[in-house]
């Protein structure tokens, strides 16, 4: 079973950048979309991007922030959230979900509307000086 697991959060003051990466486990198909999210305290949950597998294409949410940035390494099986010029509105617990052969035809603008297969346990920023 597909299995997502987040890591890189911590403490970080504004201005500053922080990497975030989901390491998967347990797929069984080279085909796969794995998706950032985030939930402030208080907030509904925000969908920040995704990048799909095959053919490999990065798709970012109406949030579109050119201080985030989604890459991935096939080699170590990990997806990561490069995030830049970070402030106290960044805080937020960051999730990573994983959908196995996702619709590619409808990927573009509904990503964020896919039933992912598998969340991680999500990874918490905070950003405060």
């Amino acid at each position: 079973q597909v299995q997502p697991v987040e890591s890189g959060g911590g403490l970080v003051q504004p201005g500053e950048s922080l990497r975030l990466s989901c390491k998967i486990s347990g797929f069984t198909t080279d085909n796969y979309v794995v998706a950032w999210f985030r939930q402030a305290p208080g907030k509904l949950r925000e969908a920040i991007g995704c990048i799909a597998t095959t053919p490999e294409t990065t798709y970012y949410s109406g949030f579109k922030n050119d201080r985030f940035a989604i890459s991935r390494d096939k080699k170590k099986n990990t997806v990561s959230l490069q995030m830049n010029y970070l402030t106290p509105a960044d805080t937020a617990m960051y999730s990573c979900a994983v959908r196995e052969h996702p619709d590619m035809t409808i990927i573009a603008t509904r990503w964020h509307e896919f039933r992912y297969d598998a969340w991680g346990q999500g990874t918490e920023v905070t950003v405060s000086s």
